[in-house]
């Protein structure tokens, strides 16, 4: 019997333009607003993210310390400092390596990985509204792309799950 997952693909919110490092940014205030919006839709659509794969860099720490805070997760992060330039194939290398004991997983990057990875998920099968807001983006930050799909991490492929919601966070 395939295990039915949820995988959210959300891009960092609003940074500020200017730090010592890129690496260092921190969210705008507009970025902590729009991060917790995006947090308060995911928990009125009932997610329960139970792993949450987080880039390191600080604003996407800062994002995920938001949505999680406002969606009720209280999931401690894997940040991992290979997401911050990771490509496509690096971050669905990573998610094919979550434990399949794990049902809902979160990740939390930088574009144009996210954008890339939540087009190249959809099969195209999912909720149609969701996939063609989602196709008219540029994925802008606080963007968020909820998927379902069954079977195993390890066996994520290209057009293998379901857009079911879309979202960009706005405060």
């Amino acid at each position: 019997m395939a295990e039915h997952r949820t995988l959210v693909v959300m891009r960092h919110a609003k940074a500020e333009p200017d730090a010592a490092t890129d690496y260092e940014r921190p969210l705008a205030p507009r970025g902590l607003r729009d991060a917790a919006e995006a947090g308060r839709w995911l928990g009125a659509l009932g997610i329960r993210v139970e792993h949450a794969l987080v880039s390191a860099a600080l604003r996407t720490t800062q994002t995920w310390e938001a949505v999680a805070q406002a969606a009720g997760w209280s999931v401690e992060p894997d940040l991992d400092r290979g997401l911050y330039a990771a490509d496509v194939d690096t971050a669905l290398d990573l998610l094919r390596a979550v434990d399949d004991a794990v049902g809902a997983v979160v990740v939390v990057g930088h574009n144009p990985t996210t954008a890339q990875l939540a087009h190249l998920l959809d099969d195209g099968e999912g909720d149609v509204e969701a996939g063609n807001e989602m196709a008219m983006g540029s994925y802008p930050t606080s963007a968020v792309a909820v998927f379902e799909l069954d079977g195993a991490w390890a066996d994520l492929a290209a057009s293998g799950a379901s857009l079911t919601a879309y979202h960009v966070g706005r405060d």
